[in-house]
């Protein structure tokens, strides 16, 4: 599973808006598409919140990488969210987030729920590809660099 097929353009979001944890992860679930990977965006950001309470997704190194399980998802599906100043995110070195990796997936799935967070973790783990994100100013871009990274792997 690449990150190409977890991605759209549509789901790749270049100037987060959000101040807070939760104004960025209702913005990441937000641009999953109701009808396509999820079927209510209320039960999926819950379900992600309810994974956030038991441990920070901001896993250091400017990365957050929120995800839940959920009924109410339908396939695997992710979203790509870069805030250039970056955010408190409560991450495990104490530094401000900047890229934030949602992944959603159905409740019964977990061999690819794992192995795309394995995906996101290994591909993100280059501090140079971190900093080609976090500089980036276009979908189209930020498309065009993660389709360059992740067929490294």
């Amino acid at each position: 599973m690449t990150l190409m097929e977890i991605l759209s353009g549509k789901s790749v979001i270049v100037g987060l808006k959000g101040q807070t944890k939760r104004e960025i992860l209702e913005e990441l679930v937000d641009a999953l598409e109701v009808g396509d990977k999820i079927t209510d965006r209320d039960k999926v950001l819950e379900a992600v919140l309810y994974r956030e309470e038991i441990m920070s997704t901001g896993v250091g190194h400017g990365i957050a990488i929120p995800h839940g399980k959920s009924e109410y998802a339908t396939s695997v599906g992710g979203v790509l969210g870069i805030k250039s100043e970056g955010i408190n995110f409560d991450s495990l070195d104490d530094k401000k987030t900047y890229i934030f990796f949602l992944l959603v997936s159905p409740v019964d799935v977990s061999g690819p729920h794992i192995k795309a967070l394995a995906r996101i973790s290994r591909v993100l783990k280059g501090e140079d590809f971190r900093q080609r994100l976090i500089d980036i100013r276009d979908r189209e871009e930020a498309l065009a660099i993660i389709e360059s990274e992740d067929e490294k792997y």
